[in-house]
């Protein structure tokens, strides 16, 4: 006799509908609706659903929820759903027991922990702004969107959806950059069995794109009037900022790398600075030989920052023992009048191409100074000495040419110019 949704209602502890004259006080006894599925009352008032069944000759049960939180028609569901995977010589109980574990794994891999776990294993081999910029831009614009979702629940609609709220705001290289980090999460994912599919790879063509632009730098036959500018100073610029534009211009780094500079990586000694792996962009030492020009600065700087305790050549001038701003070297050349002009990484363009055409120097020694990988099998057997002499004569030869870079035939001298 099957049952029905009233037999369940009235289900009572102690009081066996199919035997009514035997006491079941403390003890459990079962409604049977047919084809297995049966509902069992237990002694603390609970009615559990279960069915069994039987698989390769023994029998075994599975439990399908309770009552009336699982209602009689949501169980003989589940019933039916357990005869369809007995008919395709599936064990039920193993079924939802995979099951289970699927979705145990589906919390723990989700995107966002796989991406601080992909995160991690890389943070050796990339520098240290590199490693904390990919991190910031996944917090702001991607964890908040999908970090939570099973990374292999996500698919290809769902991730452009989240790329395209970057790309409303106009972000379109940063919309890119994340795509490109996200692929590399799923390309890990896949590696490490956490998902099977890398969405990202489906939404090529996908996003707008910008015509690429270049950093803004100005061409060498500009140079007087900007150093002309840079001396006169009448922008009111702090000597240090000054400094740091002149030391950009001599040495031709990354402006994090200027930003960033520490005393212990300056060896007046053997004029050179060492910038360590941690800080470079490509993630290994780099070796910048100094200019009599630049040394000059350096000890100018130094005897600024010497009583302020500070490990920076160019802290912050109003927080010494942190670093100076990122913006510091832009802000000062907007006011210089060069804005949308010249931006601090243009020293880099402006350098390769003056001493390439006016110098004569080769280009892969321009390219070893930059600090460039090279191209072809050996572009990873990198040799932070290589070329070094060569780079010594060049790097001077760059700073007696900014010296001469003037309409007059010389540079109005400033300080440290004199002490050079």
């Amino acid at each position: 006799m099957t049952l029905t949704d009233t037999k369940c209602k009235g289900a009572k502890t102690g009081i066996n509908p199919n035997k009514p004259d035997e006491d079941f006080t403390g003890r459990a006894y079962k409604m049977f609706d047919g084809g297995g599925l049966y509902l069992e009352v237990m002694p603390n008032g609970s009615k559990l659903w279960r069915v069994k069944y039987r698989y390769l000759g023994n029998e075994r049960r599975l439990s399908l929820g309770t009552y009336p939180h699982v209602s009689l028609a949501e169980a003989r569901e589940g019933r039916e759903e357990i005869k369809k995977k007995l008919a395709k010589d599936i064990d039920p109980a193993a079924a939802k027991l995979e099951r289970k574990r699927e979705i145990i794994r589906n919390a723990q891999n989700t995107f966002e922990a796989v991406a601080r776990e992909w995160h991690e294993k890389q943070i050796e081999r990339w520098s240290e702004d590199h490693a904390r910029h990919i991190m910031q831009r996944m917090e702001r614009d991607i964890f908040p969107h999908i970090g939570n979702r099973p990374i292999a629940a996500i698919d290809a609609p769902e991730l452009l959806e989240t790329l395209r709220k970057v790309e409303k705001r106009g972000a379109l290289e940063l919309a890119a950059r994340v795509k490109q980090t996200c692929g590399m999460v799923f390309r890990y994912g896949i590696a490490t069995g956490k998902c099977s599919r890398d969405p990202a790879a489906d939404l090529k063509g996908t996003l707008k794109t910008r015509k690429v632009k270049h950093f803004a730098a100005m061409d060498a036959k500009e140079l007087p009037e900007f150093i002309k500018a840079l001396e006169r100073n009448q922008a009111r610029l702090f000597e240090r900022t000054r400094r740091a534009i002149w030391l950009s211009m001599l040495t031709f780094l990354r402006p994090g790398e200027i930003r960033r500079a520490r005393w212990e990586d300056i060896d007046f000694q053997e004029k050179e600075w060492i910038i360590p792996a941690e800080r470079m962009k490509m993630n290994r030492d780099h070796i910048v030989p100094l200019s009599k020009q630049a040394i000059a600065i350096l000890k100018e700087q130094q005897e600024e920052t010497g009583v302020l305790n500070t490990p920076w050549v160019f802290p912050s001038q109003h927080r010494p023992r942190k670093s100076m701003s990122d913006g510091t070297v832009n802000r000062a050349l907007h006011r210089l009048g060069y804005k949308n002009k010249h931006v601090a990484h243009g020293f880099r363009a402006l350098a390769r191409t003056t001493i390439r055409e006016r110098l004569g120097y080769d280009s892969e020694i321009i390219e070893r100074q930059l600090a460039h990988k090279a191209s072809g099998p050996l572009g990873e057997a990198y040799d932070r000495t290589q070329f070094l002499d060569k780079r010594r004569k060049m790097m001077q030869h760059w700073a007696d040419y900014l010296d001469s870079a003037s309409s007059q035939g010389k540079v109005v001298a400033g300080n440290f110019r004199k002490r050079a």
